[in-house]
């Protein structure tokens, strides 16, 4: 949705550039803050974004910056041309320059990387070195850090004359030789403590850190543990080496989020938003898995034709069908949609499958004794209304509800667990998809009711 600031700016800065009225359109873009800059660059044309970017001061234009898609940081690099891009890219903050250059194709990012100042070039290579879904790639070399001796009047000097170009300063680090992480301080227990008080005096012990190693999804999950709004990143050997700030996991969250939707409606994760999704690409991304889906209903089929001779005796019984398949994949998805949400959020892990059995199989006997129940009213009522009306409403009101009860239990059964063998097989939970479950229950669950109306109704129906 976009925000009112720029439904309103748009058409004047449009007739600005048109009139080439520049001095008063960079005054007004200077009200404008970094988020809704991105987003009225993206309604521009390239050319109209270009005009407007260059006439933006170098670290609004950083910041505004690092809030474009992908794609719309290609196509303004490639309007500046080189020498603005790295005037552009230095003054970016190190992960938001890592992650532009890791998106743009290898010959373009490496030409940039090899024009960067030393240091940033040192800096940014060794953030793109760390694996694409780590914590090292989130990071930002750009923190305050203390010494322990160091009086608190020494640290706030030391904040003041170096805390301009980090990324905050609400967490400070203190380290010790070769930048050894041993604490961290909120600033507030800085500025409420004595002038001469030590840094060690107001130090506690009591460290969160993240290794540079991590998947980005554990320091999503620590950050939300703690109500942190930095996190430290440190290497194998504990040396602080960067930090990571909420807005880049938040960043991360609803990625993570995104793509675990996606895939419990059964398709493949989109790489870039809705509407950037070329046709093709889209038509990839679904087709894949409704083609699977298409090819495992053969085997409802298979199911159908076994128990033919059955159903040719006892035509009422194909009148269930519809109600027995919702059944089962309705219970299937329900509780795999659970369990793949609270292995996100790490609440259980593969480890707990048999106390998440034996609850999950607790669970499904009450849901299926309800369901059973009321379905066996539906056969009578149905029977009474003459809609699928049997010489045998009883038995076989007791047939489908028993086949119920049994589907429902089977479905909370095989919703919980196949995520967890998933995950301790290393895989995503995720790819167990709500078509997929409903899917596997429509197969198994026409066996069950088949085997259950078979035996029940053998002798009357059947």
């Amino acid at each position: 949705m976009r925000s009112s600031t720029v439904q309103l700016l748009e058409p004047e800065i449009r007739e600005a550039i048109a009139e080439r009225r520049f001095a008063e359109l960079r005054t007004a873009l200077r009200e404008i803050d970094p988020p809704d800059l991105a987003e009225l660059l993206e309604e521009l044309d390239p050319t109209e974004a270009a005009i407007v970017f260059r006439l933006l001061y170098r670290e609004e234009a950083a910041e505004a910056f690092s809030y474009l898609e992908s794609d719309l940081q290609e196509e303004l690099v490639e309007h500046l041309g080189d020498e603005r891009s790295l005037k552009l890219l230095e003054e970016m903050h190190a992960d938001d320059r890592a992650a532009f250059l890791d998106e743009l194709p290898a010959e373009a990012s490496s030409r940039l990387i090899a024009k960067l100042s030393p240091e940033n070039r040192r800096i940014t290579q060794q953030i793109l070195n760390y694996p694409e879904e780590s914590v090292g790639r989130l990071m930002s070399p750009d923190y305050v850090r203390v010494r322990k001796p160091w009086t608190v009047q020494h640290a706030i000097e030391h904040i003041r004359k170096h805390g301009h170009d980090a990324e905050t300063i609400n967490w400070i680090f203190v380290v010790g030789d070769r930048l050894k992480l041993l604490d961290e301080l909120p600033i507030r227990r800085l500025l409420l403590a004595g002038a001469e008080e030590t840094i060690a005096s107001l130090c506690d012990g009591r460290v969160v850190s993240l290794a540079a190693t991590d998947d980005r999804e554990e320091a999503v999950r620590v950050m939300a543990r703690y109500d942190r709004t930095a996190l430290p990143v440190v290497d194998t050997a504990g040396g602080l080496v960067g930090i990571i700030t909420f807005d880049d996991v938040a960043d991360v969250a609803e990625e993570e989020v995104t793509e675990d939707i996606q895939k419990l409606g059964g398709m493949e994760a989109l790489d870039q938003s809705y509407l950037q999704t070329g046709l093709l690409e889209m038509v990839r991304k679904r087709g894949l898995w409704l083609c699977i889906l298409l090819v495992l209903q053969v085997l409802t089929i298979g199911v159908i034709h076994h128990f033919n001779e059955a159903l040719s005796k006892a035509a009422v019984l194909i009148a269930f069908i519809p109600l027995i398949i919702s059944s089962g994949g309705n219970t299937g998805t329900q509780a795999a949609s659970l369990l793949i949400r609270e292995l996100a959020l790490g609440e259980v892990e593969p480890a707990d499958w048999w106390h998440i059995a034996r609850r999950e199989l607790g669970i499904g006997l009450l849901l299926g004794s309800m369901l059973g129940s009321l379905a066996w009213v539906i056969v009578q009522t149905l029977n009474r209304l003459d809609v699928a009306s049997t010489t045998h409403p009883g038995e076989v009101g007791l047939a489908v509800g028993l086949a119920v009860l049994a589907i429902v239990c089977w479905g909370v059964l095989l919703g919980s667990i196949f995520p967890l063998l998933l995950k301790r097989l290393g895989l995503d939970p995720a790819t167990i998809s709500s078509p997929m479950v409903a899917t596997v229950m429509d197969v198994t669950g026409l066996v069950i009711y088949f085997l259950v109306a078979s035996s029940i109704l053998s002798g009357t129906l059947l």
